[in-house]
């Protein structure tokens, strides 16, 4: 079994860690050296300040001969139980768990939990446990003359490991909890640039399709006419003219690649370069997705009657392309789109006839990877997609709802702006 598992999630920066580090020991420094030679207390000073030159020690050892920038997986469990081993020496020199200072033991794990991997935080929750406990039995007295004057009821002392343990578990719970989520949505927002950089890319190749079928055309005509002269100059030599019919089909094919790379390069151009309405923006969308599905979608704009231009806008249109690139993959037969708009709203309704959210999705859509603890089919690639359009629509100032449709069987997005916010974007 691998008890760890180097990923680049589970890692941290090396200079934050040391800066904490120099921190902590700094302070110890200065708690040790006070207590002992300002306040006059007695314990063993020479071993507390050998263990806080360990600790300086690994710290150099991490800036001078460590050389990765991240810490990972494991070298940074390493340098954490040995935070841990040295602070429990020093607390089990100084009173153990009646030592007030016992609280930073818990400092380490917590620390770590939202940045490392589950079996790496739970050995090191475990550690701290086991450390606790050993300091509750076996402990030098705390310094003199407080040990003359420290006598508490066995539940009150013991009472104070319970609730270290207790905060302990508590703390790494929370902590790990949303380390993961934070984990999985910059994984998200990381795959949603990419894929806003690969939509900008294809828009671009879009436009140079359609210049190089504007290009093209001319010469591609011009052997057209050629092969047609000579079926007529060749006619009957049967070898020949099967050269010259391949080279004319060939040319066909040519002119058939082009059309489906730029489906209208005219419209195509005008939707790249100039700021549409609503009701086309929608239109355009769903011309790019009649071209690919053979479902139907119908569109009603009967409601709508602001005809005012918004600015172009490219997180706008992918998220709209991405509910309805979703209602186009759940759907059965059909995906309803209506457009509603006055001077006040805008209001856009997705809707289809297929199976819907199942239930235990629908308190979670706009999570990413929903769909990641589930095998489902049905459920099958509603994480992320729901994620994207979501988060970019609702950058633009849209209210997103979604649920299962009132009057369909399938599910229902709607999509609102304020007209003020819609129109300034």
């Amino acid at each position: 079994m691998k008890f760890f598992e180097t990923s680049k999630y589970h890692s941290f920066k090396k200079s934050t860690y040391i800066s904490l580090r120099w921190i902590g020991i700094a302070g110890q420094l200065f708690a040790v050296n006070f207590v002992y030679f300002f306040l006059n207390f007695e314990f063993n000073w020479l071993f507390s300040s050998i263990t806080i030159f360990f600790g300086i020690l690994s710290n150099l050892y991490l800036t001078f001969i460590y050389k990765k920038t991240q810490l990972s997986d494991k070298s940074a469990f390493i340098f954490l139980v040995i935070d841990i081993l040295l602070l429990g020496i020093l607390i089990y020199l100084t009173g153990g768990v009646a030592n007030p200072f016992v609280i930073f033991l818990l400092i380490p794990s917590v620390f770590s939990s939202s940045n490392l991997s589950f079996v790496t935080n739970s050995l090191l929750v475990l550690l701290t446990t086991v450390v606790i406990i050993f300091l509750t039995f076996f402990s030098t007295d705390l310094p003199g003359p407080i040990s003359d004057h420290f006598h508490v009821s066995p539940y009150y002392y013991y009472a104070i490991p319970v609730s270290l343990i207790i905060a302990l578990f508590f703390l790494n719970y929370f902590a790990m909890t949303f380390g993961t989520q934070s984990r999985l949505r910059k994984e998200a927002l990381a795959k949603m640039e990419e894929v806003m950089a690969t939509e900008h890319e294809l828009l671009s190749l879009g436009g140079q399709a359609a210049a190089a079928a504007h290009s093209l055309g001319t010469p591609l005509s011009t052997i057209k006419i050629i092969t047609q002269d000579l079926v007529r100059q060749f006619k009957g030599q049967k070898e020949v003219e099967k050269d010259i019919e391949l080279l004319s089909s060939q040319v066909e094919r040519c002119n058939e690649i082009l059309k489906r790379l730029t489906i209208d390069p005219v419209e195509e151009d005008d939707f790249i370069d100039k700021d549409l309405t609503m009701r086309d923006y929608l239109a355009e969308i769903i011309s790019s997705f009649r071209e690919i599905s053979k479902k139907k979608f119908i569109f009603n704009h009967d409601q709508d009657s602001n005809l005012r231009k918004i600015t172009k806008s490219i997180e706008i249109v992918y998220g709209l392309r991405n509910f309805i690139g979703n209602a186009n993959k759940f759907s059965k037969d059909s995906v309803y789109i209506n457009l509603k708009s006055d001077s006040e709203i805008t209001e856009i309704t997705i809707e289809d006839d297929g199976n819907g959210y199942p239930k235990d999705v629908l308190p979670k859509i706009g999570e990413p990877y929903l769909s990641s603890s589930s095998q489902e089919k049905s459920k099958k690639g509603l994480g992320l997609g729901l994620f994207i359009g979501k988060t970019l629509l609702e950058k633009n100032f849209a209210l997103i709802i979604c649920r299962n449709s009132k009057t369909r069987s399938g599910a229902e997005v709607i999509i609102k702006w304020n007209n003020r916010d819609l129109f300034n974007i």
